[in-house]
C-alpha cells in the first residue's frame, strides 16, 4: 500500500507540479471554455432560427425553399462525425482563418444548432396552435407572435434538452487537438509526451470534463427548481 501511494504521488508530481505543467491544463481548459460558450451561443442562435423558420413554414409554407436548405444542412450535421466537419472546416472551407479557436467556435456551433433547431422544434409544435391564434387575434404580427408567445413557452419546456446538448458539446470539444488547439485533452498527450505515463494526464483531463458537467448539471437543477417555483 505505502509503495502504491509513492508511485501515486509521485505521478502527481510529474505530471503537474514539476516544470509548472499544471498551466497546460489551465491554458486547455480556457481554450475548452471559450469555445464551448461561444458555440453554445451560435448554436442557439441557429437553432432558434432554423426551428422558427421550419414552425412558420408549417403553418403558411410560404418558406418552402428555406426550410428544404435548413432540412439538407440539418441531415449534413447530423449524418457526418464532428471530427469530419472541424478537419473539413479548418482545412478547405475556413481555411482562410488562421484562429484555430474561430474555426471550432463555427464548426461546433454549426453543429449544435442543428441539433438545437430539431430539440427546439419539437417545442414549438408542443405548444397550443391556441396560443399563435391568440397572439394574432390581440393584433401582434407573425414575428411578435412568436417571440413573445410562442418560442418562450417553447424554450422553457426544452431546457432539460438544452443542457444535455451543451453537455454534449462541451465532450465534443476535447476532438480540437486535430487542428492543433491546445485544449483540455491536447493537454494530456503533450504532458504525457514528457512524463511517459499513459495514466495521469488522462485521469486529470477525465476529471476536468467531470467537474465542468457537474457544474452543468448543478446549474440545471436551480433552474429546474426556479421554474417550478415560478408554476405554482
Amino acid at each position: 500500500m505505502a509503495q502504491f501511494f509513492e508511485w501515486v504521488s509521485t505521478q502527481f508530481y510529474k505530471t503537474l507540479i514539476y516544470d509548472k505543467r499544471y498551466m497546460m491544463y489551465l491554458e486547455g481548459l480556457l481554450d475548452t471554455i471559450i469555445i464551448s460558450l461561444g458555440a453554445i451561443v451560435l448554436g442557439l442562435v441557429i437553432g432558434i432560427l432554423f426551428a422558427t423558420i421550419k414552425y412558420i413554414n408549417k403553418r403558411n409554407g410560404k418558406l418552402k425553399v428555406l426550410t428544404k436548405t435548413i432540412n439538407f444542412v440539418i441531415f449534413i450535421v447530423r449524418g457526418t462525425p464532428v471530427v469530419l466537419q472541424l478537419m473539413i472546416m479548418y482545412f478547405i472551407v475556413l481555411v482562410f482563418l488562421s484562429n484555430g479557436i474561430v474555426v471550432a467556435i463555427i464548426t461546433f456551433g454549426i453543429n449544435s444548432g442543428a441539433y438545437v433547431a430539431e430539440i427546439l422544434r419539437g417545442g414549438l409544435e408542443g405548444v397550443d396552435d391556441g396560443q399563435y391564434e391568440a397572439g394574432r387575434a390581440l393584433g401582434l404580427g407573425m414575428g411578435k407572435t412568436m417571440l413573445k408567445i410562442i418560442i418562450p413557452q417553447a424554450v422553457k419546456t426544452c431546457i432539460p434538452a438544452f443542457f444535455n446538448e451543451f453537455i454534449a458539446l462541451i465532450k465534443e470539444t476535447s476532438v480540437v487537438g486535430y487542428i492543433a488547439i491546445s485544449d483540455v485533452t491536447y493537454a494530456a498527450y503533450r504532458i504525457q509526451s514528457r512524463t511517459l505515463d499513459a495514466y495521469f494526464p488522462l485521469i486529470i483531463s477525465a476529471l476536468i470534463y467531470l467537474v465542468l458537467v457537474a457544474l452543468l448539471t448543478f446549474a440545471l437543477r436551480k433552474i429546474e427548481r426556479r421554474l417550478a417555483k415560478n408554476e405554482r
